[in-house]
Order: structure tokens, then sequence, then C-alpha cells
């Protein structure tokens, strides 16, 4: 696949991450980028390192420590990682900053998801979960329905999850959970985007922080999105999340569609109900590569030194 091009692909930082996962993810990735129809192939890394808990110091300094190693293998014309689970703007900054400490380089190329200030792009950060979200309506469409009014979840509260909440609403759909590694928020009024924002992308807590702002919303610990009656739901979390007992409570809920936001998100018994069942269903191969194009788009402006509108 290099011959398309640079190899495009997330880095990982998780507790769960091993080499199979890996090889999994990058063989998803290959798949993904060719679809956009760029000249781009694909791969993954990541580590085992459980950001979790951890102070900006300390995520900085294991981010230096990745980089002196991963330097050697990264460059604009050859691997390009993005953020995946665990690594956003903030970790990016801290990979970058290290690259060029080692290198003397300012190759703005090398990573994608970069702060707009310094070579990032309009749209990268909502583009996985809005992607996502319009995939969906264009489900919808072709059955002649669309997602006004639909009640949905979505599973993960990073920023596939919270972007393709943000589309949701404006779509008119009314997103009644989301969830964390820990358990599932259920607002039976229809999410605060405004304050799941504030609790997961400034103060960085967990999302049982909800409820201290609205006090009818339910925490449900250990429980899933799935458990919630729905229409719509869209897996934004992470590989095998959604299982067959899961399909199962989605479909005795009244529920009608399926739109990936995480890398294969759904486990294969799971799918085979949804086949039963005529459950609509969006592949996460399609379905969420949005972010894939604008990294994409964004090594094109770093390549011309220029900056595009939203």
């Amino acid at each position: 696949n290099s011959a398309l091009g640079p190899h495009k692909g997330g880095l990982r930082f998780h507790p769960t991450v091993s080499l199979d996962v890996i090889k999994f993810l990058a063989y998803e990735q290959v798949f993904k980028n060719s679809l956009t129809g760029l000249q781009i192939g694909g791969g993954k890394g990541g580590s085992d390192f459980n950001p979790r808990g951890r102070s900006d110091r300390e995520i900085m300094r294991f981010c230096q420590s990745f980089m002196t190693n991963l330097y050697r293998h990264i460059g604009s014309s050859t691997d390009v990682p993005a953020g995946d689970i665990g690594v956003s703007g903030r970790e990016i900054g801290y990979l970058f900053g290290q690259y060029k400490r080692i290198t003397g380089k300012y190759e703005l190329g090398v990573l994608t998801g970069k702060d707009i200030s310094w070579g990032g792009s309009l749209a990268r950060v909502e583009a996985t979960g809005y992607g996502c979200v319009y995939f969906a309506q264009e489900i919808l469409k072709e059955a002649g329905d669309e997602l006004k009014g639909k009640r949905c979840v979505v599973s993960g509260s990073g920023n596939v999850a919270i972007y393709a909440i943000e589309k949701l609403q404006e779509f008119g759909a009314v997103v009644v959970a989301c969830s964390d590694s820990d358990g599932t928020i259920y607002d039976p009024k229809g999410l605060d985007l405004k304050l799941l924002q504030e609790i997961k992308e400034v103060r960085r807590e967990r999302l049982y922080k909800y409820k201290d702002t609205h006090s009818h919303a339910e925490y449900r610990k250990g429980s899933k999105v799935y458990d919630v009656e729905c229409e719509c739901a869209f897996p934004c979390a992470t590989q095998n999340e959604l299982t067959g007992e899961d399909a199962q409570k989605f479909v005795a809920g009244g529920g009608r569609l399926v739109c990936e936001g995480a890398n294969m998100p759904t486990a294969p018994e799971a799918l085979t109900l949804f086949r039963e069942k005529n459950v609509l269903f969006g592949p996460g191969k399609a379905a969420n590569a949005g972010g894939v194009a604008v990294s994409a788009l964004e090594m094109q402006q770093n390549a011309g030194w220029g900056t595009w509108t939203f």
C-alpha cells in the first residue's frame, strides 16, 4: 500500500493496546484510507501506556520518550501519525515539540491533528464524528427517513463521540446517552453538549460529574448505552464494544440504525443479528473515514504552507 503515498494512521495510548490490537487496527486503516480515494497508505501504532489519572507533566514526559524512538520511523513522505484513543491535540503537541527538538526541523506534515495555531486544519477535530452522522443521514435518506426526531445514543465521550453528538443535535436528533469506561450518563431531556465538552475536554474529568449540574440525569455505573431504548446507536468508543447481548437489547428497544464511529466496534455476533433483523448499518471502514480525509487535507495544507476555511 506504500505505493499510494505516505502511510496515514493513528497513535493509541491505552492500557489494552497489544501487538494484536495494533495489527487489527492497521488492517482496518488500510481499507478506510483506500475508501477516501486519497493517495495515502495505512498503518497504526501506539503504546500500552495508561494516561488515565496522569498529570500533564507525566503525559508530556511519556510523549517525549515515545517520540525519542518514533522519530526515526516517521516523516511527511513516509509515515504520518495522528491521534487515536488517549491521543488528543495536547499529546500531538508534546510529540511534535520533541520531534522538532531532536531533528531541528519545523516539519509540519510529520503529524496531523495539530493545533490550528501551528499547522492544524480546521474541522480536523470534528471530522470523524461529523462524518459518521452525515453517513447515517444518507443511509436514512435512502430508506425515505431522516435523523430529525430520532432518539439516539452515542458510546464514548472523546472527540468522535462529542462531535457526533453535536452534529446529531444539529440534525434535530435527541441524544439521550453517552458513556465512558466507567459507565453511562442518561439524560432523558437530551444531553447538554456544552457541559459534556467542559467535563471531557477542559476539566478532563469522568462522566459521572455530569450529574453535579443536571440532577435529573442518571449515571449508570458499569452500564453501556445499548441498555437505553433508542432508534439509532453510534458506537464511538473502541473495537468489539457492541456485543451480541448488546445487539439484542438494542433491537428489543426499537433500534433501527447503527453507524460506527469507532474502528470495528460491532462484534461478529451482533452484526449477524443486525442482518437478520434488517437493522440499517454503517460500517466504520466508510462511516468514520472523515478524520482520515481531513488529515490528508491537513497534510496538503502543510505542504503548501497554507490554511483553508472551515
